[in-house]
């Protein structure tokens, strides 16, 4: 199953399109969010169902909106049954 999702980021030439990246996953005390690797990106917060299985994701997209710039990244995760 494939899974996005976008990071917000200050500097959006960190990588490119196509870059694979590490992400670890940050706890709060009812969800979690997820860093990417030298601090480029932080996710939203997510429940406990939406946590990540793999913490390594593909850029496909890198852009910007009138408050933020994002990379979206996309993950390979693990059919679950």
């Amino acid at each position: 199953m494939v899974r996005t999702m976008d990071f917000t980021t200050e500097n959006p030439d960190c990588c490119k399109v196509g870059d694979y990246l590490e992400v670890t996953e940050q706890k709060l005390p009812t969800s979690y969010w997820y860093l990417l690797e030298h601090s480029w990106g932080a996710s939203g917060n997510f429940s406990l169902r939406e946590r990540l299985m793999t913490r390594r994701g593909k850029v496909i997209r890198i852009w910007a909106d009138d408050r933020f710039k994002y990379l979206t990244l996309e993950f390979d995760e693990p059919e679950i049954d």
